[in-house]
């Protein structure tokens, strides 16, 4: 079940311990409107205000739009990374060689 929409952008924002004036400051939305998100007076913000928040929150953006209550597309290989947001190149390749060290370890010899 998904986190109330308040409460995910709160987490996400404390955890990156941004204040509202800043997370403002670098989406171009007004503290106040974040302030209604996060007590939930605004539950369902637009896709393209999710997404601004995502990149500043650095969270997953499909992870924000299910909690806001849009209909997001099941992707089973995209589901476990998912929770992580935006993943870098350099972390990317590196996931894919600890993959790949995992499943040699499986394999029989």
């Amino acid at each position: 079940m998904a986190t109330p929409l308040g409460d995910y952008l709160k987490s996400a924002r404390e955890a990156r311990r941004l204040t509202l004036r800043a997370v403002g400051e670098s989406a171009g939305i007004s503290n106040a409107y974040l302030s209604q998100l996060e007590s939930g007076k605004i539950r369902e913000p637009s896709p393209q205000i999710l997404f601004k928040l995502s990149k500043v929150y650095g969270v997953s953006y499909t992870e924000a739009m299910r909690n806001a209550g849009y209909p997001v597309p099941e992707s089973p290989q995209a589901q476990p990374l998912a929770r992580y947001g935006e993943i870098t190149p350099q972390e990317e390749e590196e996931l894919s060689s600890y993959l790949e060290f995992l499943r040699q370890r499986r394999r029989p010899r």
